[in-house]
């Protein structure tokens, strides 16, 4: 009985000590760490980019087939993701095609865009950039990718080069 008693009054103190014991963190499927890594459609899930987002007074949902971003080894996010606009007006519905989610700073046609959410799109050849208010932030000549043989609704994909 004594034994018992004893283990009892351990009992709490050895569950102390488990629940406190460092975890080792689980890769859920991600890039290691340290790593970049370009991320698919497949690998963006709601947890990352949301089923529905925040533009110009209405909430669109987002199409999260369409999704690609970017996973920097620091942790950070670069995501954008095509949006159903078709509850807009004709002047936003025609320049506000994606989202834009950034945990850090970019460059677009030479001007630094700040963290933060953005709706884009591409009217006449030209990117436009808008902040939330539908207010143009940036608008830079867009580029033809002449090696594309099919049209791809959106991707992200790693340069040769640094910048583009």
């Amino acid at each position: 009985m004594k034994r018992f008693a004893t283990f009892l009054v351990l009992l709490p103190f050895l569950l102390l000590a488990f629940a406190l014991r460092p975890v080792p963190a689980v890769n859920a499927g991600g890039p290691p760490a340290g790593q970049e890594a370009v991320l698919k459609a497949a690998d963006i899930t709601p947890k990352l980019f949301p089923e529905h987002v925040f533009f110009r007074g209405q909430v669109a949902p987002a199409q999260l087939r369409n999704t690609g971003g970017v996973h920097f080894a620091d942790d950070l996010y670069v995501l954008a993701g095509l949006v159903d606009s078709s509850g807009y007006s004709t002047a936003i519905k025609e320049k506000y095609q994606a989202y834009l989610l950034s945990e850090v700073n970019l460059e677009i046609g030479g001007q630094t865009l700040k963290p933060g959410a953005y709706g884009f799109g591409f009217v006449g050849g030209k990117f436009i950039l808008m902040d939330l208010a539908a207010s143009n932030l940036i608008e830079s000549a867009g580029q033809r990718d002449a090696e594309m043989k099919r049209p791809i609704p959106l991707q992200i994909v790693a340069a040769s080069t640094a910048g583009p």
